[in-house]
Parts: C-alpha cells; structure tokens; sequence
C-alpha cells in the first residue's frame, strides 16, 4: 500500500476543516473565529455578589477552542483575543476590570494545553475529556487568582474565595459539557 493511499487520522476536530483554498487561509479563519467565538461568549456575563470577577461563557469557549484548535492555532487565537482586547476592542467580559485580565492571560495557557492534550486524544472519551478540560480550567485559575491578589491587594484565602469558589459549579458544569460534545463529534465523525 502506498503512502498516499493510508488515510491520515485528524489529531483535532479541526483538522477535518478543508483547506481551502490553503492551510494556511484555513488556519487563519479558524484562530480568528475562535478568536471571536471567546469575544462573544465573554458578552454573556453575569456579575456576581462579592468578586470583581463575572460569571461568563469564556471559558467554555476557550476550552472547547483549545481541544478543537490544537496547539498551535489554540495559543493563537487566545493570544490574538489577548492582543486585540488590550488594544481597545471591547470583547473582554463587560464588567470586569484590570483585576480579570489575570483570567484571561490564563485562557492562553489553558487553551494551548487543552490543544496539546487533544492532539493526543485527549478529547476522544468522556474520561479523558473531562481530565482535559480539569487541567485546563485550574491553569486559568492559577493565573487568575495571583492576579486578582496582587490587583485587589487580597490574601491568597480572600482571593480563592472571590476568585474561585464562586465558579465551581459552573465550571464543573462546562466540563461535563465539553466530555458530551467532544466524544460525541469525534463518534459521528469515525460513522
């Protein structure tokens, strides 16, 4: 059998995408439209009692970016959302302030690693998924919460509390989510 002829298993959901009319067209859109996908689930923000800190969709979209992505476009759409949001464009979470953009150098991070781990198949079972996207979610949080004690001049306890507790569930909840949507492309594909 030739080389041509072994079909190439996609190591993340989008490399199913066609490049069209290159690979590198195609990277550019999917980086930029993940880009924009965080931007809009920032809009949905819900301030909480207690914490500087909204409730948003974010992080799901950047962790479901991160495993679809792959590192590198991963790392590149969350440093491009990153970039873009610093330099004035107004998709940052409305509400937060100085004291989030910790959460948001998190996502950086978070979605590069989810990419990773996703290259190798770590967005392949509800298992692994949810140990991909756990991981993930405390990168955020460990860049998050130092930023948020040395921006609002808490205790590492004050900003747990305010920068963390709060989104547990949540959180909990986005995971399970992704471990429902990831396998569950990943089977229709291999139909």
């Amino acid at each position: 059998m030739s080389d041509a002829s072994v079909a190439v298993r996609p190591a993340v959901l989008s490399d199913l995408v066609p490049a069209v009319p290159s690979k590198l067209v195609r990277d550019i859109a999917l980086v930029v439209g993940a880009a924009g996908l965080v931007g809009v689930a920032a809009q949905v923000s819900i301030p909480l009692p207690g914490t500087p800190v909204p409730l948003t969709l974010q992080t799901f979209a950047v962790l479901l970016s991160g495993a679809a992505l792959g590192l590198p476009r991963a790392f590149a759409a969350m440093a491009l959302y990153l970039v873009i949001g610093q330099l004035g464009v107004p998709w940052f979470a409305p509400g937060g302030d100085n004291a989030t953009l910790g959460y948001v150098v998190g996502f950086v991070l978070a979605a590069s690693v989810a990419g990773a781990l996703s290259r190798r198949g770590g967005d392949r079972t509800p298992m692994r998924t949810v140990a991909t996207m756990t991981f993930s979610t405390v990168l955020i949080y460990a860049i998050g919460v130092p930023w948020l004690m040395v921006v609002k001049s808490m205790d590492l306890p004050t900003a747990f509390d305010a920068g963390v507790v709060p989104f547990l569930i949540g959180d909990g909840l986005k995971v399970l989510a992704a471990a429902a949507l990831l396998p569950g492309a990943w089977k229709l594909l291999d139909r």
